[in-house]
């Protein structure tokens, strides 16, 4: 109603200029009758009354999508009752088709690239795989510099890949009751290379007696240890250097703590660090740095029902902490 009045007050001014225009030739011609000139303009004010409502009638359901803003889906339920309305409706139904269509046709254009991204990394992986088999059984100085680089490729490879499957994570996890402990052991034991080379050691605390079983997708949860077990080393300062990781229940959750001795994270950084491509610092110090990394470990854990929390203050190292529900029937697909 409000947006209508608006829009009809060039009428009322015209209106009012017409009332006062007519009375004021008729005054001039002599004639006084006062309750006349009040009769004839309540009248043609009634008329006017009747004309308004009847347009604001016809053009109710416009004047109402405009003033809501619901926005081009609630034209198309909008039924046409005046010819200023069936053009409008004409003129919006031919702009929500352009906007479908161009809608869908960028759509079609990510999926492509996605899939594009996707077979281009796993036909890298087969020329990855085939020369870590080439370097794997030999101790010289050059094949273990081969082997590290090949190891950086694959994470490399790894962290496209997951990336680009982030967005269809509904179609590509599987739920499963999985014992924290053997978890992290694997993902420990699957980046030795790395603990070596960097001359950093792991130290694995499980103080719970019984398995520490949680619900959640073996694939995606390794990518995510891996991701912080890669920058607990690459930002450990001194050599050698210790990781520890600790594993306990508490209540009805299951937590896992990855503590390094790094450099650790500015406070000025710290709301930022789970951002995309945010490195801050530290980012601009280590060269490898792609800011993606702790960005998929919050995605990840997000999408599987899992919590993330970071601990970390200059010179002092970070500790990432992992949470979990115990109950396996807590876990539902988002």
């Amino acid at each position: 109603m409000k947006l209508f009045l608006k829009d009809q007050r060039p009428l009322f001014s015209f209106y009012i200029l017409q009332l006062l225009t007519v009375s004021g030739v008729y005054w001039l011609d002599g004639y006084r009758n006062i309750a006349m000139v009040l009769y004839a303009a309540l009248l043609s004010g009634c008329l006017l009354a009747v004309y308004l409502v009847f347009r604001y009638m016809s053009n109710r359901s416009f004047y109402r999508c405009l003033e809501q803003g619901e926005g081009l889906d609630a034209f198309k339920e909008v039924s046409p009752q005046t010819p200023l309305s069936e053009y409008l409706h004409r003129l919006l139904k031919k702009q929500y088709r352009h906007y479908v269509s161009e809608l869908n046709r960028q759509q079609h254009k990510i999926n492509h690239h996605l899939q594009f991204i996707t077979q281009w990394v796993h036909q890298m992986k087969t020329p990855v795989s085939v020369i870590h088999l080439m370097v794997q059984d030999s101790d010289d100085s050059r094949s273990t510099a081969i082997g590290d680089e090949v190891d950086r490729l694959r994470k490399g490879l790894d962290l496209v890949l997951y990336t680009a499957r982030l967005d269809s994570f509904s179609h590509d996890f599987v739920v499963e009751k999985l014992d924290l402990e053997s978890l992290v052991r694997a993902a420990v034991s699957a980046q030795k290379r790395l603990f070596i080379r960097s001359k950093v050691f792991p130290q694995l605390e499980f103080t719970s007696k019984e398995p520490l079983f949680i619900a959640t997708d073996e694939k995606w949860l390794t990518f995510v240890l891996t991701q912080i077990l890669t920058n607990a080393v690459k930002y450990t300062a001194n050599e050698p250097g210790t990781i520890a990781i600790r594993g306990y229940r508490k209540e009805d959750e299951a937590f896992l703590e990855i503590r390094d001795e790094g450099v650790g994270i500015p406070d000025s950084d710290l709301p930022r660090v789970f951002d995309a491509y945010f490195t801050g610092e530290n980012g601009r110090n280590f060269r490898e740095s792609t800011g993606m990394g702790l960005y998929l470990v919050k995605q990840i854990c997000g999408q599987l029902g899992h919590r993330v929390e970071l601990e970390s203050a200059v010179g002092q190292g970070t500790l990432v902490r992992l949470i979990f529900r115990s109950e396996f029937s807590n876990l539902t697909k988002e």
